[in-house]
């Protein structure tokens, strides 16, 4: 199953990194965010995918095309230039760079990788700055059971406001923690038949017009996550996952559960949040080459 990785804003909220790096790009310990995306689900065994670029793009190719397998696995290095990896990571990724525009919208970066999903009935979508324990293959078969063109995960907001009931009089009915709350916002992780082109109009935003036409028709559910999930918008964001990554306690890191049977601590929502518009929810939102190591195979450049 394709993933189409949005992956070309222009990062506003953070601009202490995005002035040189794209969003997807800023790291999380020794590898970016979008590293940690793609491994989550390439352990679900989805790993073809396709990156819709813009703001920065020519640093998220170059990364893959020179990628340095030594950063995150064992290695022996004889004679001082000769390298035996023992682990790879992106052997088996197939990964087409596409070419979005620089101000475009997610709808209008969608629309211009339809051709690359092709016949594909159903792909995935991701906003590319969040990560999550999601079980995967349950929210698939969810989305599957019910039939309909489009799902989302949605998600209890991590930010530290307060969610506040008032009557229409002002008088105050009930105030609590956002994260204890019952508001639901969308976490970013979508599903889709490819039936949501019909629904999507050239210039539009996807959760907004082509969301309340599906809403409208029955078309669009959202499965919710109680689970880890948190989202990279802000300073504070990047350095809640750097602490997170430093102590160890990287619950989104399914993969490392598989390779030495220990699964990442869980936690409760990171830091971040998102007020995008849904359906029901509060509205959905390198190295160089050296020796013996591996380039992307299958790498395509659109």
């Amino acid at each position: 199953m394709k993933v189409v990785l949005f992956c070309g804003g222009l990062g506003t909220r953070l601009r202490e990194y995005s002035d040189t790096v794209p969003k997807p790009m800023v790291n999380i310990g020794q590898r970016p965010i979008i590293w940690h995306l793609m491994k989550y689900y390439a352990h679900f065994g989805h790993t073809e995918f396709i990156l819709c670029l813009g703001h920065r793009g020519e640093v998220i190719k170059q990364y893959f095309l020179n990628y340095d397998e030594c950063l995150s696995n064992d290695f022996r290095l004889t004679g001082g230039n000769r390298v035996e990896l023992y682990g790879r990571d992106i052997d088996n990724w197939k990964i087409t760079f596409a070419d979005t525009g620089l101000h475009s919208n997610i709808g209008q970066r969608l629309k211009a990788v339809q051709r690359y999903i092709a016949d594909d009935d159903v792909f995935l979508a991701n906003y590319s700055d969040g990560l999550t324990d999601l079980p995967l293959d349950d929210y698939l078969e969810h989305f599957q059971m019910r039939d309909k063109i489009g799902s989302f995960v949605c998600v209890h907001p991590s930010h530290s406001f307060h969610a506040v009931s008032v009557a229409a009089d002002g008088l105050v009915r009930d105030l609590r923690p956002a994260v204890d709350s019952n508001l639901w916002i969308n976490g970013g992780f979508f599903a889709f038949k490819r039936e949501i082109f019909d629904y999507l109009k050239d210039g539009e935003e996807l959760v907004l017009d082509p969301f309340q036409r599906l809403i409208a028709r029955k078309e669009l559910i959202a499965y919710r996550h109680e689970g880890f999930w948190a989202c990279m918008d802000t300073f504070k964001d990047k350095q809640a996952f750097d602490d997170m990554n430093a102590r160890g306690d990287t619950p989104w890191q399914l993969w490392r559960s598989a390779v030495n049977g220990r699964p990442p601590r869980a936690t409760a929502h990171g830091a971040g949040g998102r007020n995008d518009p849904d359906s029901g929810a509060s509205p959905p939102g390198p190295n160089g080459d050296r020796g013996m190591l591996a380039k992307v195979r299958g790498a395509t450049l659109a």
